[in-house]
């Protein structure tokens, strides 16, 4: 962790989900932090361990003066703020996921550049495979055909996140890093019903109770999910020592059907509540898991958390949000 000490970092979204862990580890390894936040009332979201620690840009980063004050300044630039969602959401939303998350993207990069950061990380993601890839699917195939149907907003708009740091790299010289990672989950994820994951999901309606737990789909399809803290240390990793424009996946070696998934979340919550799956919903990606040789040889980079330890850690922490809301 040498490399951070002293370093001036940059987190986009830093409040959020995946970036106040990101914060937290670049605190804990000597990093001067900057972070950002849409609105003065959730500047410090998830943040209250480090906000003495950090310096915080509160606005819209679609804005170039907003994006040109939060780089001004840094040494490295690290993109997490995304407006993203699960299956329903992004099926609803494809062009203003696109929109919103491009308009972002363009001012950030662009204030990069001008700002001559030295370091710019592309946070990207598996959503810019194609349904029909191969599994475990390997980085060549990131611009393969289309993108998942599913998510197909979400998933074009970080395969043009990662061609423009791409072009930048090739035009100016700039110093990009692509990460990839696979589908995140932990402590402080997305609960909201209209726009959570699956893993939220479920352990949203079992704690609140619900039997039948009905699951969408007929709990074949499989995903490759990655615990928060893996994906933060993963992303320090990338931009550490990642080579110049080329991606990276980050994710675990456990593939797991949503069945397999569903029942795990009913045991770590001490339920009994019986799985129903409806076949009448959509299912998104047939299959999905991590090709992670590359992580592994150029990063040193493998996933430590189970995903059983994980999901007892995020019930845990998700029962803790919810008793302290309600009080």
């Amino acid at each position: 962790m040498e490399f951070w000490t002293g370093r001036t970092v940059l987190v986009t979204g830093g409040n959020g989900f995946i970036g106040s862990h990101v914060v937290e580890q670049l605190v804990a390894a000597g990093a001067v932090v900057t972070s950002t936040a849409s609105s003065e009332r959730t500047k410090y979201r998830y943040l209250d361990r480090v906000r003495h620690a950090i310096r915080t840009v509160v606005g819209d980063l679609a804005d170039p003066v907003c994006a040109q004050e939060a780089v001004r300044g840094q040494e490295i630039v690290m993109h997490l703020a995304a407006r993203v969602g699960g299956l329903q959401y992004n099926l609803a939303h494809p062009g203003s996921i696109f929109r919103d998350n491009m308009a972002a993207f363009l001012s950030v990069i662009e204030a990069a550049r001008q700002e001559r950061v030295d370091r710019f990380l592309v946070t990207s993601s598996a959503c810019v495979y194609p349904r029909d890839c191969s599994v475990p699917t390997p980085e060549a195939e990131g611009f393969v055909g289309r993108p998942e149907p599913s998510n197909e907003g979400y998933g074009w708009v970080k395969r043009m996140e990662e061609f423009l740091g791409g072009a930048y790299a090739r035009e100016y010289g700039m110093q990009v890093r692509v990460a990839r990672p696979y589908n995140a989950y932990g402590p402080r994820d997305n609960f909201d019903e209209s726009s959570s994951h699956v893993i939220p999901a479920l352990i949203r309606r079992v704690v609140r109770g619900d039997n039948p737990l009905v699951v969408w789909g007929d709990g074949l399809a499989t995903r490759s999910f990655l615990y928060v803290t893996d994906f933060a240390r993963g992303l320090l990793a990338a931009t550490e020592r990642g080579a110049n424009a080329e991606p990276i996946n980050l994710g675990s070696d456990e593939e797991v059907t949503i069945c397999h998934l569903a029942q795990l979340v009913v045991e770590e919550s001490d339920s009994a509540a019986r799985i129903l799956f409806d076949s009448s919903k959509p299912v998104g990606q047939p299959r999905r898991a991590c090709e992670t040789s590359r992580a592994g040889r150029l990063l040193d980079f493998r996933a430590s958390v189970p995903l059983r330890d994980g999901l007892r850690e995020t019930i845990q922490w998700y029962r803790t949000y919810q008793a302290a809301v309600a009080a």
